[in-house]
């Protein structure tokens, strides 16, 4: 039922944010929700803000690197064995050139920090409220709608033991405006 719900409000707001787009630009800020599952069967929701830099570096006839902030809230789901986490994570862009404004393909990478309420999950134990959130994607932004598909993990680093760490795939759906 959980699912179900979340599944109808994610369409919901695809269609309610598709169309209040103007598609004017593809810097700015965002909202994004996602969806996925940890490597043993944790089901993760996402929730997000963005904020585009509007930067462009390295720039060539390939493409060039820029990026953006995103401060998320998850909750992953294991049969009540639930936790909640806030993240705040830069994540850098390398943008490929298509030769139209209207879309392009990307891959990304960042490094963030999290805070989960409980740091133990379905026999994990991560030692620690204060997780590092790293992340490696691909995407593609259509317009200001971003699809993107991505390995995320979190750990402590070492800096606690024990460190089992949990790995992530989700997939998200952002709106810029």
């Amino acid at each position: 039922m959980k699912r179900f719900l979340f599944l109808l409000i994610f369409f919901i707001g695809t269609g309610t944010c598709a169309a209040a787009q103007d598609f004017s630009g593809i810097d700015g800020y965002g909202v994004s929700l996602g969806y996925g599952q940890s490597n043993d069967n944790i089901d993760v929701y996402r929730a997000g803000l963005l904020k585009q830099w509007d930067v462009k570096w390295f720039e060539s006839k390939i493409g060039y690197i820029d990026g953006y902030f995103e401060l998320s809230y998850s909750r992953w789901e294991n049969g009540g064995d639930d936790v909640n986490a806030a993240a705040l994570s830069p994540v850098f862009q390398y943008v490929f050139h298509t030769g139209n404004a209207a879309w392009y393909p990307y891959i990304e990478a960042g490094i963030g920090v999290a805070y989960l309420d409980d740091y133990t999950i379905n026999n994990r134990d991560l030692s620690s409220n204060f997780l590092f959130e790293d992340r490696i994607g691909v995407g593609v932004r259509i317009k200001n709608i971003d699809i993107n598909f991505r390995y995320m993990h979190y750990s402590n680093a070492g800096l606690k033991e024990p460190n089992d760490g949990i790995d992530i795939l989700l997939g998200t759906l952002a709106w810029y405006f």
